[in-house]
């Protein structure tokens, strides 16, 4: 099953009912080499984005979720300004994450 790390609105136990139909389990861990910024001044939640520091990390949860979960995720990240990257935590898992996309905010690519 694929792992999905979340640092924001996915962690809520109300928004993983409503999108999944169920409370995900979890543990915690942290994505190495990002931070947290705004994106834009139209979006009011913390985006991931990569940072030059590498003392630069964000905490957060990852879950253990299906492909039909992940497409869902999908669904529900769709109109926020978001690519879905795999990355390397601290833990050493593999995980999806969403993370700011300069490319579909006007700006330049990774």
């Amino acid at each position: 099953m694929p792992l999905l790390f979340s640092y924001g609105t996915l962690q809520d136990r109300d928004v993983q009912i409503a999108n999944f139909g169920r409370e995900l389990t979890g543990h915690a861990d942290v994505l190495p080499g990002y931070r947290l910024g705004v994106a834009g001044s139209e979006s009011q939640y913390a985006n991931a984005e990569a940072s030059s520091d590498p003392d630069d990390a964000v905490s957060g949860m990852v879950f253990e979720v299906s492909e039909e979960e992940l497409a869902a995720a999908d669904k529900y990240e769709e109109d926020a300004a978001y690519q879905r990257i795999v990355v390397l935590l601290r833990s050493g898992d593999r995980a999806w994450v969403y993370v700011h996309s300069r490319r579909q905010a006007g700006g330049p690519p990774y």
